[in-house]
Parts: C-alpha cells; structure tokens; sequence
C-alpha cells in the first residue's frame, strides 16, 4: 500500500527534490524545441555551446553567484563550457547525505508499501541523477581531444571521414548514428553554398526501412532516455502514442522523427511510405494530433511543476502524479486543489493545522493513535475530537481520490456495469417556454415567442433520453452538448450505487485497510473518508471524465466527415474544354451572369431579370449572350431562386430557344461564395467587379476546376458536415487546412499558370514564399525547370524538398508563357542573402519535371530508363508503357529496386511518373457535375420509385442525396448496409462522400416538411 510521508520526511524530499530539479527544469525547456530522437550527444553539445552567451539565462546567472565563483575564474578564458555544465552539481553533494538517509526515515515510520515508494523515488532520482553525470561527462569528452574519451572520439573521426568519402558518391549512405563532428562537417558545407541535394538523408531513410519493414536500425540507441529527456514526462512517448493511436511502436517513432524534421504529411504519404508502413494521410494526421497533445500536457505539466514550486507546495509525490499524468483531464484532477484563486481545499485546510501526520498514523499505527492528543481548545479545526475526526476524514479522502491505484479500480468498475447518459428539459427552459407561452396568449405573433419554442422543438429527441454510455453516438453527443449550451437541456452521467458499494467494500477491506488493530472510532473516520472521497471527488471526476471521452470522440469522427466531405469535393473532376455560364439566382435583384472561357477567363458578366414582368425580352437577351460566346453549359447556384431559375431555363431547352446549341445546365453549390466576393482574395483578383457579379463567376469556375476555386474559400464555410459550430474550432481548421494541403499537392500544380492562392496550399510553402515565387515568376518569366525554384527568395533544401515533387512545369506552359522573355540571371544577381548568389541551375527543360517523381530520385529514374531502353523524352508514350511493363513482368519490381539500389516503394512511383500521360490528373477518376436539360419537382415523387443521384453532402446520422426535385433525400445510416457497398469502400465508418453517384429507392415523402426518405440500392461506379 503506497502511504505519504509524514510532514517532517516531506520537508526533507521536498528540499532535496528544490536542489536537484533546477537544473532540469531548464534542460527541459531547451529540449521541448531542440531534441532530435536519433541525435542524443549533439543535443548536448548544443547546451554547452550556447552556455557562454548567456543573454537568455540571466535567471541561472543570478543563482550561481553564491557558489565558490573565485577559483574557477581563471578557467573562463580557457573554457568557458566547461565550468559552467558541473557548477550545478556543486550543491547536490552536500544533499547526497540526508538522500541516503530519507528511506530510513521512511522505515521507521511506515514499513510496507512506503518504504517502496520512498525506494522508488530515490531509484528515480538517482537515476536522473547518473543521466546528468552522463551528459556532463559527453561535453568534457567533445571538448577535450585526448583522454578518457579515446574510443569516442575514435568513433567520431571515423563517422566523418565515412561522410566526407561517400559526399562524393551518388546515392551514397549516410552513418546510423549522427555525432558532432557530423553536424559541424554539415553546418560548414551550409554556410559555403546551400545544400538542395537529398541523397544522404533519404537513402538513409531507404536503408533503415528496407531493412525491417521501415523501422529504424539507430532507434533503440535512443529509446531509454529519449522521451524523458524530451518530454520529462513518466512514460514512453512513443509507447503511449501506440497505445492511443493503435499504430505500431515503430512507425509512430518514425513518424515522430519526420515530424521533427518538419516533414509535412503529404510528402510523408507520398514520399515515405515505408516509413510510415504506407498509411493514408488521415492517418498519419491522427498520429500528428495526439502527438501534438502529448506535447502540449508535457507542456503544460512543466509549467505547473514551476508554479508549484514558486509557491513552496511541490513535493515528490505530487510531482510524480503530475508528470504521470496521461491527459488534460489527469493533470487537472492532480492540480486542481493547488490553483491560485480557488479556495483551500478541505484536505489542504486540514493539513495546515498539522494533521497530515495523524492521518498517516491512523493507516500504519493506528493502535497508537489518540485523537484527544490532537485537540486544541480555542482552535477552529482542532477544539474537538470530532473537528480532528473530521479533519483526518478530509486528509484521507483526498488520497484516496488521487491514488492511482484507487483510480484504476473504480475506473474497472465502470466498465463492468451499466453506466448512462441522460438527458431531459431544464427547469430554466420549461419555466421560460411557460412565460412566453402566457405572454403570447395574451400577445399572440411575436417572433421571439416562436424562436424560443422554435428551438426547444428542435431538440425534442432529448428532452427524454437515455442511452448506455458505450452505445451512444456521435451526433447524439453533439446535439446533447448544444442543448446543455443553450440552457435547453440537463445532462447528467448515471453510474449504478452497485458500484458504489463495490468500492467502498474493495478500499476498507483492501486497498484502504490499517496496517495493525484500529478501534472502531477509527474504522469508522476510514470508512466515512471512503464514502466522502467517492461521493465528492471520484463521482465528479468520473463524471467529468465520461463527458469528456464522450465530446473527444464525437468531434473526432465529426471532424473526420468534414474531412472526408471536403476531400471529395475538392477532388471533383473539373469540365474542361468548353464555354461555361455561371448565374448566380436572384429576385429583386436579378440573375447575375458570367460567362467564362475554357481557361476560366471572363468573357461577359450582365444581369438578367427573368422573373420580373417582361422576362421574354430578358430570355432573349440571355439567348443572345450564349449563342454569341457558343456557350452550351449553365451552372446555377443553388441559393435563392435556384428552382424559379432552373425552371426557366428548363424551358427554354424544351422550346429549342438555344437551337442550334445542345444546351444542358447543372446546379452546384454556391456555399461560401457571397463571402469570397467581398475578400481581399476577391478584391484583389477582380478589383473593377460588382461583388455580385463576382458570386456568379465563382459558381461558374467551381464546375470548370473545382480545387483551384475552392480554396479561395474558407473550407468551414463550403457547407460541408454538421455541427460544425459544436467541435474545437482550432481542431477543425487544423484538419480541413491539413486536407487541402493535400489536396492540392496530391493533384499538383502547374508553377507557371497557378494562382498565388492556389500555390500557398502546396506542401511546404505558405503565403510569403507562394508570393515570392509570383513575383519571381513576373520579373524572370516562366520556370523553365524545377531546379529554378532555388532562385527563390525564402527557398531553403528544406522547402524545396517539401515541395519540389508537388509542383509541374508544363512545357505548354512555358511557350505560351515566353511571349516577353526575361533572363534569369539577373533576378539571381539582383537577390539578396541566405547564400543564393552562388547558386548555379541549370535553364534547360527537364521531362521528369512533369511528373510525380521527385527530384531526389531522378538518378534512380534515369537508371531505370536505361535498364528499360527508353528516354526521358518518351514520358507518357505508349511504346516507354510497354517496355516498362514488359521489364515489370519480367524482373519484378523488388528485384529491380534491389538492382537500382531504390526501395520498392520509390520504383513504383518513378514507374507511375513514367507511365501516367503529360497532364495527367488524378481527379479525372472522380465524377464531374450533372448536366440534365429537364425538371422534376417534388409532387412527381412516389413511394418505392428507383433514382439516380448524387450524394451532396454527408453527416454523422446519414447521407443526403440530390435527386433532383430541389430537396436532397435522406439516407439513414441504418439503409447503408456493407452488402450494398463496394468492398474498396467497406472500411470506412459511412462509405459515402460528396459527388458518389447513387442508385436510391423512395421509402416516404413528407412535402409539409420537405422531407425525402432515402434507401441505398447500390453505389454506381
């Protein structure tokens, strides 16, 4: 049984743990931005080096002047590192003394399970204490050429020379372990001349991977003090993350590793896949979210420890419940008696007037205990025994709140019965709804009345639910969590008082029990803090910790249709080659016209008002419009007079006014383009156009390319997904931007035509470089290859890398670009800094610059071609496909990489790169919009009629279907049944996305309110 010290041993541990801390916590900070998993020693290194600055350090500064300062003065000039990383083991020898002895006062005044614990402590301190010894000895040694540190230092000359020799080599391999002497070889090379090749560090990344299924060969080097270094945390990062994300332990530290090296998941999905053991992107984005919240608790935790220890009330225990916190809700749980502002807890009340000491007896000595030898008269807390009865109730209920062991059971216990959620009206709404409902009686009409009932109505499947805690779903929580927010509903968690009895049962008998004879006033305080600790403390933290598990979950699978929704509607395949009109329907104010050329260039914006009087002269006019530009494709918006307008220009069709175009028109939705019209994106594109007329040409290019209109606009407002308004909105933006960067990259875009808004969601560049790459592109003229890139102000290896394999130079492009030629050169002696006046690149068209494959692999790529017969110049060609297919039969693709010295991974992309024609674009897989040329409305429906449509947007609860009557259809999840389904598509949670075309079957029909059930019959492909 783990107990607390008395106070006098806590005074102990306490100054002890003062002493040894200081300096990890500032090593700890350091290592939160610099600590690299696979570089240990330079880390340390690092520390030593920045030492002798000491402008941000001035706190550490003002400590050590109290040490013995004067002798060691000589040695600054001399080295200045070396002093400066053992001074502060100078004050711990003296601690060593009462460290040895801090057990043994354990044992005299607890055995069992105390000593243990105080043995624990001191087994961990120590341990951080050799990890110091360690790190101090590893900066001696690199500062010191000759001595105890010969093998070392052996070891370190050795890994440079291997470097510095295979510098020269194409494709070499680079060491497993990195040193110092590596990074400063690496440093003087970055300062004579950036380097952009990535031989070294990718076929490393190749030849640790291949050789395990991608794991990495130097990562159990790494793997005992990593985490605790890193993080200073009491559990294993990388142990944890597989624990939460269910991803095997080896690909979260590779994972881990590339996001270190500030690798973006679009690169890491489509250029590492055998590091990540070919995970999707929203997988790998998962990984990145929990990593990051580990991240931010190890955060947080330190910055608790520190508060903690400014106010004088840290001790070992509680900076071992601190930092064995797993998540937010933990780190509260522990913190929360201790925060500044809140009231004094009853245990802390408690234990300022000195009772800690007979709560401790009362579990290991209580056959010694008196209670009357406690009491003090005049002193509130302690006139009686029944105030120092309750006193020690209070002390021993807060420890048995925050023993983790306790908290292990109960939490059993919970999952072994039948926990609910509940839901029902509150009093605060009833009495509200019951006011406005007199006062409409005698005021009848008023629009705030009918808005109150209006939204109690919307809720009315949980003024009376209950549900078992493991079978709710996901929007269910989210539309309970609204109603909580609004004040229109009561939640509360209901846990069976079985468990109660369990518990209280397990703590007295077990966990709780006295280490000797206790008599039954005793047993009594030990029963009575049981009860108390679960009723006001374990019931409310359990209760919190349901709520939150319950909200975490549902905004993950929330976020995690947003992300699907949007994935599918960016990746809708663009209309291209021909005249679109998009119309932007109106009223009062008209349709808003714009009609646009196969390149999306505005040719005519007007505005027609076909639903005034007189609408023959406006149908002409706009007949006139699209036999002039030949124009055969409307796009309507879906927004206000969307039906009247469609209605109108189904019409005309069915009279042949278009004759002798073959006119069609499809919908679209024109969510978020009011708002692009009025942003600077908007403004700055189209400076001299009516907002108005800037909507409508908006819907008509998000027909003609999709991806390239839609992410001018803010992903939330596209109207994809539910309760959008309910999920973290940090969270929510972090994913959506996650998926349009990958959108984007994935799809690739061409450097010479692409918009600056488009090239800013390009792995791994952002706003600033997106508009230097624009404006080298105006100075300079058109890229001519890839290699120019490195021109570009703000264009590291690091970005380059990031971003080279996403980009495409269209050799069409550039002819239609070089009307007015200008020389690079001259850009490149005109720039400025970072090193890039020397940078020599080639201005010759490269053919693998068209394709996916990247830049670090072009040697392997040429090899290949060599192996096959073929050129670079035959990208794309039927003859280069039948050779490479013929050598693919013959040889094998592991065979071949093992020949090209490549992982089979890299083979198959250079194989696809190769293959695919110029131009070719993913999203030609993907359906295009529906053109049609007659109406149906929604009285046409009939119950049990088969239709086509296509899935217009998805939610947590089921699909919606436009089928064409002006309302989508409802398919509820309960209709998409895995039989229905492809079996590509039975993985994932709802099978369904924006843009699937289905076949469907009328199950009811409510036109009151515009209600369409939907049943699944099958997914066309």
């Amino acid at each position: 049984m783990m107990r607390r010290p008395r106070t006098t041993t806590a005074k102990v541990a306490e100054e002890v743990d003062m002493d040894v801390s200081i300096p990890e916590a500032v090593s700890s900070d350091e290592d939160v931005d610099e600590w690299r998993p696979f570089e240990p020693k330079p880390k340390g290194r690092s520390r030593a080096a920045k030492a002798p600055a000491a402008p941000g350090e001035k706190k550490a500064a003002a400590r050590r002047p109290a040490k013995p300062k004067e002798p060691k003065a000589p040695k600054v000039p001399k080295a200045p590192k070396v002093p400066k990383v053992p001074k502060p083991r100078a004050p711990r020898k003296p601690a060593a003394e009462p460290k040895t002895t801090f057990p043994k006062v354990l044992k005299d005044s607890s055995a069992g399970a105390a000593p243990l614990a105080g043995a624990k402590r001191k087994n961990i301190e120590e341990g951080n204490k050799d990890d110091k010894a360690a790190k101090n000895k590893r900066v001696k040694q690199t500062d010191c050429p000759e001595g105890e540190s010969g093998p070392s230092v052996g070891i370190k000359e050795e890994r440079v020379s291997f470097i510095m020799s295979d510098a020269h080599q194409a494709g070499g391999l680079a060491g497993e372990g990195s040193s110092l002497a590596e990074l400063r070889a690496k440093k003087e090379e970055v300062e004579e001349e950036e380097d952009f090749t990535f031989g070294d560090p990718c076929q490393k990344k190749q030849e640790t991977s291949r050789a395990c299924l991608g794991r990495p060969a130097a990562l159990p080097s790494s793997e005992a003090h990593g985490p605790r270094n890193e993080l200073n945390m009491n559990w294993d990062l990388k142990e944890l993350l597989s624990t939460l994300t269910c991803v095997d332990r080896w690909v979260c530290a590779n994972i881990v590793g590339l996001l270190q090296e500030e690798n973006t998941v679009p690169f890491m999905v489509r250029y590492r896949k055998e590091m990540i053991n070919h995970m999707d992107a929203d997988a790998v984005r998962d990984v990145q979210m929990v990593y990051e919240e580990l991240c931010s608790l190890a955060k947080k935790t330190q910055s608790v420890v520190q508060t903690l220890k400014k106010d004088g009330v840290l001790t070992p225990e509680l900076e071992q419940n601190l930092r064995s916190s797993r998540s937010a809700d933990e780190l509260d749980h522990v913190y929360s008696p201790y925060k500044k502002g809140s009231k004094l807890t009853k245990a802390r009340r408690a234990k300022a007037l000195g009772l800690e000491a007979a709560a401790f007896a009362i579990m290991d000595t209580p056959h010694t205990l008196d209670l009357r030898s406690w009491v003090t008269p005049g002193t509130e807390g302690l006139s009686s025994v029944k105030e120092v009865a309750t006193g020690v109730e209070h002390i021993l209920a807060d420890m048995i709140a925050k023993d983790p062991e306790t908290l292990t059971y109960v939490k059993t216990l919970c999952e072994n019965s039948f926990v609910t959620i509940q839901s029902s009206v509150s009093k605060s709404a009833l009495k509200e709804k019951e006011q406005k409902s007199s006062e409409g009686n005698k005021k009848p009409g008023t629009q705030q009345n009918k808005d109150k009932n209006k939204d109690i109505d919307k809720f009315h499947l949980y003024l009376d639910f209950t549900c078992n805690i493991q079978r709710i779903q996901p929007h269910q929580t989210l539309a309970i969590n609204r109603g909580e927010n609004l004040k229109i509903l009561t939640v509360k968690v209901n846990i069976p008082d079985r468990l109660r009895n369990d518990f209280t049962s397990w703590c007295i008998n077990n966990r709780w029990r006295p280490r000797t004879f206790a008599k039954e006033e005793l047993c009594a305080i030990i029963k009575n803090a049981v009860e108390d600790s679960y009723k006001r403390l374990i019931l409310p933290f359990l209760t919190r910790s349901y709520r939150t598990k319950l909200t975490t979950a549902a905004e993950k699978e929330s976020i995690a249709m947003f992300v699907r929704n949007l994935r599918q509607r960016l990746l809708v395949c663009p209309v291209r080659g021909c005249v679109i009109m998009g119309v932007d329907p109106g009223f009062r104010h008209g349709c808003k016209l714009a009609v646009l050329s196969p390149t999306s260039q505005i040719l005519h914006t007007d505005v027609v008002y076909l639903h005034n009087a007189g609408n023959q002269r406006e149908a002409d006019k706009l007949r006139h419009l699209m036999i002039k530009y030949s124009c055969a494709k409307v796009v309507i918006g879906n927004g206000t007079a969307c039906r009247e307008t469609e209605s109108v220009v189904a019409d005309l069709i069915s009279r042949r006014c278009f004759h002798p175009l073959d006119v069609s028109y499809c919908i679209t939705s024109e969510a978020g383009a009011s708002i692009y019209s009025v942003s600077p994106e908007a403004v700055k594109e189209l400076p001299d156009m009516d907002p108005n007329l800037r909507s409508a040409v908006s819907i008509g290019r998000r027909v003609q390319d999709p991806l390239a209109e839609l992410v001018k606009i803010d992903p939330k407002h596209i109207g994809i997904g539910t309760y959008q308004h309910d999920v973290s909105a940090g969270a929510l933006k972090a994913a959506l931007d996650g998926v349009v960067q990958e959108c984007v990259s994935f799809v690739g875009v061409d450097i010479n035509i692409c918009s600056e808004t488009l090239m800013r969601h390009v792995a791994g560049l952002n706003a600033g470089r997106a508009r230097n790459i624009s404006e080298w592109r105006e100075q300079s003229g058109p890229f001519n290859n890839r290699e120019q890139l490195k021109l570009v102000k703000g264009m590291g290896p690091k970005t380059y890398q990031q971003c080279a394999g996403f980009i495409r130079i269209n050799p069409q492009s550039i002819r239609s670009a070089n009307s007015s030629p200008r020389p690079v050169p001259e850009k490149a002696a005109a720039k400025k800094g970072k090193g890039k006046t020397g940078v020599n690149v080639p201005t010759s068209f490269n053919p693998l610059d068209q394709t996916c494959i990247h830049p670090e692999s072009y040697h392997v790529a040429q090899r290949f071609l060599s192996l096959v017969g073929g050129s670079a110049d035959q990208i794309g060609s039927a003859g280069l496909r039948q050779c490479v297919e013929n050598k693919v039969r013959s040889g094998g693709v592991e065979e071949l990489a093992k020949t090209l010295d490549s992982t089979p991974e890299t083979l198959k992309l250079i194989i696809d790169g190769l293959t695919q024609p110029p131009g070719f674009d993913i999203r030609q897989n993907f359906g295009q919009a529906d053109f049609k040329r007659g109406i149906v409305s929604m009285s046409d429906l009939r119950v049990g009629a088969v239709l086509t449509g296509r899935v217009d947007n998805t939610a947590l609860f089921g699909a919606f279907v436009d089928i064409g009557v002006g309302r989508p259809g409802l398919i509820h999840k309960s209709n998409i049944t895995l039989d229905k389904l492809p079996a590509s598509q039975r993985r994932r949670s709802l099978a369904l996305g924006p843009g699937e075309r289905v076949e469907v079957r009328v199950l009811n029909v409510d036109p009151q309110r515009g209600r369409i059930g939907l049943d699944l019959i099958r997914i066309l492909q």
